[in-house]
């Protein structure tokens, strides 16, 4: 029963942690709320194959009332980006995922996106606003996130994981990511 409740405590300081991340510092903050996010470079951190950790099982209902899961995808090289719709950053990355997702789906390439944190009405908004082509969990209470404590965590809003296709995550990167880096990476994993 205490390891279980050690188990919860850790959960929840987590997803503070997470969330109080997300929102930023409050000085550099709007009122209005629609920029919450931690400003990140974008730039892939790519992990050595030795030194990769094994992706959490995540998995949950979409924005569309289906369901998508990492176990699905198994084998392939996958993308989890997430997202919110309150996100500036997020909006202005739309694009350069919908693009490298749709120019690498024929080489064996899935792309996840992990709605993290917002209402379901203006997520929905925003994906018939961008159009991904892929489906995107709705995480509200940011559950998909909190799979990856223990191993590299999103920590930002939005992040964006590439998991190669043994399972295990090989890159991350913090903040809106650029065309560039996403393709030459997510090529890099896949040819491995």
């Amino acid at each position: 029963m205490r390891a279980k409740s050690i188990s919860v405590s850790v959960s929840i300081a987590l997803l503070a942690l997470l969330a109080a991340g997300c929102a930023g510092s409050q000085s550099g903050q709007p009122t209005a709320g629609d920029t919450r996010f931690v400003a990140g470079d974008g730039k892939m951190q790519v992990f050595e194959a030795a030194d990769r950790q094994p992706a959490p099982a995540i998995e949950g209902p979409t924005l569309d009332g289906g369901t998508a899961s990492l176990a699905a995808h198994k084998g392939k090289v996958v993308v989890i980006n997430f997202w919110a719709s309150w996100c500036g950053p997020c909006r202005a990355e739309a694009p350069v995922l919908k693009e490298v997702a749709a120019k690498t789906k024929g080489a064996g390439v899935e792309f996840i996106g992990v709605d993290f944190k917002d209402r379901k009405a203006d997520a929905l908004a925003f994906e018939r606003t961008e159009q991904s082509g892929y489906p995107s969990i709705f995480d509200q209470p940011g559950k998909v996130a909190l799979a990856f404590q223990g191993t590299v965590p999103p920590a930002a809003i939005p992040s964006t994981l590439i998991i190669d296709e043994q399972g295990r995550i090989a890159a991350r990167a913090l903040g809106a990511v650029k065309y560039t880096d996403l393709m030459n990476t997510v090529t890099k994993v896949r040819d491995e």
